[in-house]
């Protein structure tokens, strides 16, 4: 005998709305399986692989372009990759990087004589040849169905040397010393800045040490073979000259530390640091005693650095494992936090960060 259940047309209704929710459900757990499998990675991985160029750099040959040959990354399914060349010098394992590349694609990177250059004199001595570790990190940015964070992998290092080239320079000479300092051209397109340090009356002139040409005064401005520049007070300067249109400016830039910590307290002269051309920081050993102290510029207040931190003597802006402070224009008085003695800070202004540790 054939029973049939006789329902309501409500309850029809009502049954079949499950029915379709329950088939949709197992629909979406299905879809999720598929796609899982999709974005499943390879067991085997085809890390990038990387060539590296001739680079015995050249000034001459600054427009040439340096190819780093790349091969890309097949992690065994589609994902959004950004690679980046980097290097460091041999067996840092990458502790100091310098990064030289980052971008979507690593087939060929294509970079200038200049630029590399460029970028590894951060790094590395000029005019000399280093033993260069270099590699490709490639970080996939992986779909939330992974389950899992970005995915990072690396090439093999690849070593090799690299003679990197100093910038354009002029070599400034003091009458009657031996001693050279020289300031430089970052974009060597003839136009020099940096910091020279001269005692009190002492002249000097310029040299290009490429095309042994001397610069001297002239007027207001420089010129071949010109007349010797003396100045009046000893101390550092900030030095800009420009050889295509042979004019330069020079200008007092001493930086020192100002406060009662400092042996002459929050009176004029200031303790005077000096400019450390290799790290490019502003640097002094000297005796602190409990109390405060801030950084500026030409024993005054229109240039000022001091902490971060919420009032005058706190210590909420100091990193006590490193011990760095971070600075700003104006900002409040540095405490010396490890009591009185002797202290080596070093101040790094484009960074705005100062190291203060105790000898």
């Amino acid at each position: 005998m054939m029973v049939i259940n006789h329902l309501k047309p409500k309850k029809m209704k009502k049954y079949y709305i499950l029915l379709f929710a329950l088939v949709g459900v197992l629909g979406f757990f299905t879809s999720c399986d598929e796609d899982g499998d999709q974005l499943s990675l390879s067991d085997n991985v085809t890390v990038p692989t990387l060539t590296l160029p001739d680079l015995t750099l050249i000034r001459a040959n600054g427009a040439d372009n340096l190819i780093f040959a790349c091969t890309p990354v097949d992690p065994g399914f589609n994902a959004s990759v950004t690679y980046f060349l980097e290097a460091c010098p041999e067996g840092n394992n990458f502790q100091d990087i310098t990064e030289l590349y980052k971008g979507s694609t690593c087939d060929n990177i294509e970079l200038t004589v200049n630029q590399v250059n460029s970028i590894l004199l951060d790094g590395f001595p000029e005019d000399a040849t280093s033993s260069v570790d270099f590699r490709i990190r490639c970080v996939l940015e992986a779909d939330a169905g992974l389950g899992v964070d970005d995915l990072v992998y690396y090439s093999e290092t690849v070593n090799g040397d690299a003679t990197i080239f100093g910038l354009l320079r002029l070599d400034i000479l003091i009458t009657g010393s031996t001693e050279t300092q020289n300031i430089k051209s970052p974009g060597s397109d003839g136009i020099y800045e940096g910091y020279v340090k001269f005692e009190a009356g002492d002249s000097f002139t310029l040299l290009d040490p490429d095309n042994n040409i001397t610069y001297g005064a002239s007027g207001t401005g420089i010129a071949v073979d010109g007349s010797a520049i003396t100045v009046v007070d000893a101390g550092w300067y900030s030095l800009n000259a420009n050889t295509n249109d042979l004019t330069y400016t020079i200008e007092a830039y001493n930086i020192g530390l100002v406060g009662d910590a400092t042996p002459n307290g929050w009176d004029t002269p200031d303790t005077k640091m000096d400019y450390n051309s290799t790290d490019r920081t502003w640097e002094i050993t000297a005796d602190l005693t409990n109390g405060n102290f801030k950084f500026r510029l030409n024993d005054g207040w229109a240039w000022n650095l001091g902490g971060n931190g919420t009032a005058d003597g706190s210590t909420d802006n100091y990193d006590s494992d490193n011990k760095t402070v971070q600075l700003s224009q104006g900002g409040k008085n540095i405490p010396v936090l490890d009591g009185a003695g002797n202290y080596t800070i070093k101040l790094n202004i484009t960074g705005s960060v100062a190291t203060v540790i105790k000898n």
